[in-house]
Protein backbone atom coordinates (compact mmCIF):
# COMPACT_ATOMS: atom_id res chain seq x y z
CA UNK A 1 0.00 0.00 0.00
CA UNK A 2 2.69 2.35 0.66
CA UNK A 3 4.11 1.51 -2.73
CA UNK A 4 1.35 2.57 -4.48
CA UNK A 5 0.91 5.74 -2.15
CA UNK A 6 4.62 6.41 -3.59
CA UNK A 7 3.85 5.48 -7.12
CA UNK A 8 0.94 7.77 -7.22
CA UNK A 9 2.36 10.82 -5.10
CA UNK A 10 5.28 11.05 -7.66
CA UNK A 11 2.82 10.88 -10.48
CA UNK A 12 1.21 13.71 -9.00
CA UNK A 13 4.43 15.83 -8.30
CA UNK A 14 5.47 14.63 -12.20
CA UNK A 15 2.53 16.90 -13.60
CA UNK A 16 1.96 19.21 -11.14
CA UNK A 17 4.05 21.72 -13.33
CA UNK A 18 2.22 20.96 -16.41
CA UNK A 19 -1.03 21.06 -14.59
CA UNK A 20 -0.10 24.52 -13.09
CA UNK A 21 0.67 25.88 -16.41
CA UNK A 22 -2.74 23.91 -18.05
CA UNK A 23 -4.73 25.51 -15.01
CA UNK A 24 -3.30 29.15 -15.63
CA UNK A 25 -4.47 29.26 -19.15
CA UNK A 26 -7.73 27.12 -18.66
CA UNK A 27 -10.13 29.15 -19.28
CA UNK A 28 -8.47 30.60 -22.86
CA UNK A 29 -8.09 26.57 -23.69
CA UNK A 30 -11.87 26.41 -22.96
CA UNK A 31 -12.61 29.14 -25.16
CA UNK A 32 -10.22 27.99 -28.03
CA UNK A 33 -11.56 24.49 -28.11
CA UNK A 34 -15.16 25.66 -28.10
CA UNK A 35 -14.18 27.36 -31.34
CA UNK A 36 -12.47 25.02 -33.21
CA UNK A 37 -15.41 22.30 -32.23
CA UNK A 38 -18.23 24.52 -33.39
CA UNK A 39 -16.14 25.17 -36.80
CA UNK A 40 -15.84 21.36 -37.06
CA UNK A 41 -19.42 20.52 -36.32
CA UNK A 42 -20.61 24.13 -38.11
CA UNK A 43 -18.71 24.64 -40.51
CA UNK A 44 -16.11 27.02 -41.73
CA UNK A 45 -18.27 29.80 -42.77
CA UNK A 46 -19.93 30.23 -39.53
CA UNK A 47 -16.46 30.13 -37.67
CA UNK A 48 -15.70 33.01 -39.81
CA UNK A 49 -18.68 34.65 -39.55
CA UNK A 50 -18.12 34.39 -35.35
CA UNK A 51 -14.78 36.51 -36.15
CA UNK A 52 -16.65 39.14 -38.09
CA UNK A 53 -19.37 39.30 -35.42
CA UNK A 54 -16.86 39.40 -32.82
CA UNK A 55 -15.84 42.99 -34.41
CA UNK A 56 -19.12 44.46 -35.42
CA UNK A 57 -20.32 43.45 -31.88
CA UNK A 58 -17.27 45.16 -29.90
CA UNK A 59 -17.85 48.64 -32.36
CA UNK A 60 -21.31 48.60 -31.94
CA UNK A 61 -20.53 48.80 -27.87
CA UNK A 62 -17.79 50.72 -28.19
CA UNK A 63 -19.87 53.29 -29.37
CA UNK A 64 -23.13 52.82 -27.51
CA UNK A 65 -24.37 56.34 -26.39
CA UNK A 66 -25.80 55.27 -23.14
CA UNK A 67 -23.55 52.88 -20.95
CA UNK A 68 -23.63 55.22 -17.91
CA UNK A 69 -26.76 54.07 -17.77
CA UNK A 70 -25.82 50.44 -17.19
CA UNK A 71 -25.58 49.37 -13.37
CA UNK A 72 -22.09 49.70 -12.04
CA UNK A 73 -22.91 47.67 -8.67
CA UNK A 74 -22.62 44.97 -7.70
CA UNK A 75 -19.79 43.88 -9.40
CA UNK A 76 -22.04 40.96 -10.75
CA UNK A 77 -24.91 42.56 -12.39
CA UNK A 78 -22.48 45.49 -13.70
CA UNK A 79 -20.18 42.40 -15.59
CA UNK A 80 -23.64 40.50 -16.79
CA UNK A 81 -25.53 44.24 -17.71
CA UNK A 82 -21.86 44.37 -20.06
CA UNK A 83 -21.52 41.04 -21.38
CA UNK A 84 -25.32 41.01 -22.09
CA UNK A 85 -25.21 43.98 -24.16
CA UNK A 86 -22.46 42.71 -25.75
CA UNK A 87 -24.18 39.50 -26.61
CA UNK A 88 -26.70 41.34 -28.13
CA UNK A 89 -24.82 42.94 -30.56
CA UNK A 90 -23.07 39.54 -31.01
CA UNK A 91 -26.03 37.74 -31.95
CA UNK A 92 -27.09 40.82 -34.14
CA UNK A 93 -24.10 40.89 -36.31
CA UNK A 94 -23.82 37.26 -36.66
CA UNK A 95 -27.15 36.62 -37.80
CA UNK A 96 -26.29 39.45 -40.29
CA UNK A 97 -23.75 37.86 -41.41
CA UNK A 98 -24.42 34.61 -41.77
CA UNK A 99 -27.36 35.96 -44.05
CA UNK A 100 -25.34 38.06 -46.60
CA UNK A 101 -21.79 37.54 -46.55
CA UNK A 102 -20.22 34.28 -44.68
CA UNK A 103 -19.65 31.63 -47.24
CA UNK A 104 -19.37 27.61 -46.69
CA UNK A 105 -16.81 27.62 -49.65
CA UNK A 106 -13.81 28.71 -46.86
CA UNK A 107 -10.86 26.37 -46.69
CA UNK A 108 -9.03 26.62 -43.62
CA UNK A 109 -6.75 23.39 -42.90
CA UNK A 110 -6.37 21.96 -39.14
CA UNK A 111 -3.27 24.10 -38.04
CA UNK A 112 -4.97 27.12 -39.42
CA UNK A 113 -8.24 26.57 -37.63
CA UNK A 114 -6.05 25.84 -34.21
CA UNK A 115 -4.20 29.43 -34.69
CA UNK A 116 -7.70 31.04 -35.66
CA UNK A 117 -9.16 29.43 -32.52
CA UNK A 118 -6.27 30.43 -30.16
CA UNK A 119 -6.16 33.83 -31.89
CA UNK A 120 -10.01 34.21 -31.21
CA UNK A 121 -9.84 33.24 -27.96
CA UNK A 122 -7.06 35.85 -27.27
CA UNK A 123 -9.44 38.18 -28.63
CA UNK A 124 -12.29 37.05 -26.46
CA UNK A 125 -10.21 37.23 -23.14
CA UNK A 126 -8.42 40.31 -24.12
CA UNK A 127 -11.99 41.95 -24.23
CA UNK A 128 -12.65 40.50 -21.17
CA UNK A 129 -9.95 41.37 -19.21
CA UNK A 130 -10.13 45.11 -20.78
CA UNK A 131 -13.51 46.15 -21.77
CA UNK A 132 -15.73 44.36 -19.14
CA UNK A 133 -15.59 44.39 -15.82
CA UNK A 134 -14.27 40.83 -15.42
CA UNK A 135 -11.78 41.75 -12.60
CA UNK A 136 -13.66 42.00 -10.23
CA UNK A 137 -15.41 38.43 -10.51
CA UNK A 138 -12.59 36.33 -11.78
CA UNK A 139 -9.23 36.42 -10.69
CA UNK A 140 -6.76 35.36 -13.47
CA UNK A 141 -3.57 33.97 -12.93
CA UNK A 142 -0.72 36.04 -13.21
CA UNK A 143 0.67 34.33 -16.25
CA UNK A 144 -2.49 35.04 -17.89
CA UNK A 145 -2.66 38.06 -16.71
CA UNK A 146 0.48 38.88 -18.50
CA UNK A 147 -1.00 38.14 -21.57
CA UNK A 148 -3.55 40.60 -21.05
CA UNK A 149 -2.88 42.90 -18.59
CA UNK A 150 -1.12 45.60 -20.69
CA UNK A 151 -3.41 48.05 -22.69
CA UNK A 152 -0.49 48.25 -25.34
CA UNK A 153 -1.07 44.95 -26.24
CA UNK A 154 -5.38 45.40 -27.30
CA UNK A 155 -4.43 46.09 -30.65
CA UNK A 156 -2.65 42.93 -31.17
CA UNK A 157 -4.87 40.96 -30.26
CA UNK A 158 -7.70 43.06 -31.98
CA UNK A 159 -6.00 42.68 -34.91
CA UNK A 160 -4.78 38.79 -35.16
CA UNK A 161 -7.71 37.19 -36.06
CA UNK A 162 -7.85 39.31 -38.86
CA UNK A 163 -4.39 38.68 -39.82
CA UNK A 164 -5.13 34.79 -38.66
CA UNK A 165 -7.88 34.61 -41.21
CA UNK A 166 -5.67 36.29 -44.40
CA UNK A 167 -3.05 34.00 -43.43
CA UNK A 168 -5.13 30.53 -43.02
CA UNK A 169 -8.18 31.31 -45.47
CA UNK A 170 -8.34 30.17 -49.18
Amino acid sequence: LGLLANFYGNIGHSLSPAWAWASSFLILIIIMLFLIGFARVVGYGPFVGIIAALYIAYALYAAFPYQSLLPSAPALTALAARILLYLGFFIIGYLILRRIAASDFINIGSVGLIVLSFLTAGFIMMLAYQEFPVREIYHFSPKLALLFANEQWFFAWFIAPLIGLFVFSE
